[in-house]
């Protein structure tokens, strides 16, 4: 039975893809040598970019792969309070979040520049006290994460079944509307769309009441719904599921699996460093999510045998889970180093979209039965801590009321 968070999934995708749009990357390749933590840093450019944009672009991000995370600043610092600071109200000082920043290869400027623009945009609302500058997340970016949360976790979830039925959007759009061509494909990717020629977009579900709508925000005229059936016995090449490489697919499935896998092993073997676990924790994240713009969520009666969808969910909500005890551990430590008090309240939740235990908990306390905490990992962020810390001034940004 599906968590009450994925009752409504189909509704949750359309909604996000409206909300939100999309700059859809394929997944990067997945190396085992790669080192999840960086030696150094490197300067990191924000380019401009809308508010929604500023969450999920990436296709044209700067290669991150030494780092094994692939997202501009904006979105990850977002990714990163969605994941830690998961509804909470409270303000947490811009430092530790340029910090937080740090882990992943992000310098200070980039950080901070990163930090303007979402305050810019109205994700963030800043206050000062004193010299320090405070940040929370506005109203609207909260609605935003969650809504992006319940889409990635209930994608290829138990489906209900198909009615054999298919959407199909027609569309001419000429060259002079070109900024709404390219919006109208970002979300229909997300919904589930595939171009099966060229104007004319096909998806398994029954989407096209939502289609309408869709064409109607973004003031195209020259478009048209409708649903349809395919003739029996058409050629393979006739097919429309022919729209989606599913080989490819199979293999970035097959790519995501092994990795996972080898994560999961580590982590059950208490090998793997808060540190570490922070970032591939946002690095399976951020793997797992190009899939639903990649792969339609296909009924399972138009999959070749042995589709790889279920055991890479499966393996991502067991390893994100997992993790998530080390990489709490690893922000509180950051974070304590600017603010002791807020500190203890970061948190994680489940792939169920239900928090952590309650505030304060140690690391040890946070993970499941039978694995083990790395003999280095100190016990409670206050423990990494030298007995003085000092509180820098930030930079001023700013300021933005929700």
């Amino acid at each position: 039975m599906l968590s009450p968070a994925f009752r409504s999934c189909p509704a949750v995708v359309i909604r996000y893809a409206r909300e939100v749009g999309s700059r859809l990357r394929p997944g990067i390749p997945i190396e085992e040598s790669q080192r999840f933590h960086p030696a150094g840093q490197v300067s990191m450019t924000v380019s401009d970019t809308t508010a929604e944009h500023a969450i999920l672009a990436g296709d044209d991000a700067p290669d991150a792969r030494q780092w094994g995370v692939s997202q501009r600043p904006p979105r990850l610092l977002l990714t990163l309070l969605g994941d830690y600071w998961w509804q909470r109200t409270e303000s947490l000082p811009s430092a530790a979040l340029v910090a937080l920043l740090g882990e992943f290869g992000v310098s200070d400027s980039a950080a901070r520049a990163a930090l303007s623009r979402l305050t810019r945009n109205q994700l963030l609302v800043t206050s000062r006290s004193g010299r320090r500058t405070f940040v929370r997340l506005s109203e609207r970016a909260a609605q935003i994460l969650d809504e992006g949360a319940r889409h990635i976790f209930c994608f290829g979830a138990d489906a209900e079944p198909w009615d054999g039925m298919w959407s199909l959007l027609a569309f001419s759009i000429p060259e002079d509307n070109r900024s709404a061509r390219d919006a109208l494909r970002k979300q229909l990717r997300w919904m589930g769309f595939a171009p099966l020629y060229d104007g004319l977009w096909i998806a398994p579900r029954d989407l096209a009441t939502e289609v309408i709508g869709l064409l109607d925000e973004l003031g195209i005229s020259t478009g048209t719904a409708f649903r349809a059936t395919s003739v029996p016995g058409a050629e393979r090449d006739g097919l429309p599921q022919r729209a989606w490489d599913l080989d490819d697919l199979r293999a970035r499935y097959d790519e995501f699996t092994a990795y996972a896998q080898r994560l999961r092993a580590r982590a059950l073997a208490g090998r793997i460093s808060p540190v570490e676990a922070l970032v591939a924790r946002t690095r399976i994240m951020d793997e797992w999510r190009a899939f639903p713009g990649l792969d339609p969520n296909l009924p399972g009666e138009l999959l070749p045998d042995a589709w790889p969808r279920s055991e890479a969910r499966e393996l991502f909500i067991a390893t994100y889970d997992l993790l998530g005890p080390l990489a709490t551990h690893r922000v509180r430590q950051i974070i304590a180093r600017h603010s002791r008090e807020l500190a203890p309240l970061a948190g994680y939740h489940s792939s169920a979209l239900t928090a952590s235990v309650g505030e304060g908990a140690d690391a040890e306390d946070l993970l499941p039965a039978g694995v083990a905490l790395p003999a280095e990992v100190a016990l409670s962020a206050a423990d990494a801590l030298p007995a003085k810390v000092a509180l820098p001034a930030d930079d001023a940004l700013p300021a933005v009321r929700s």
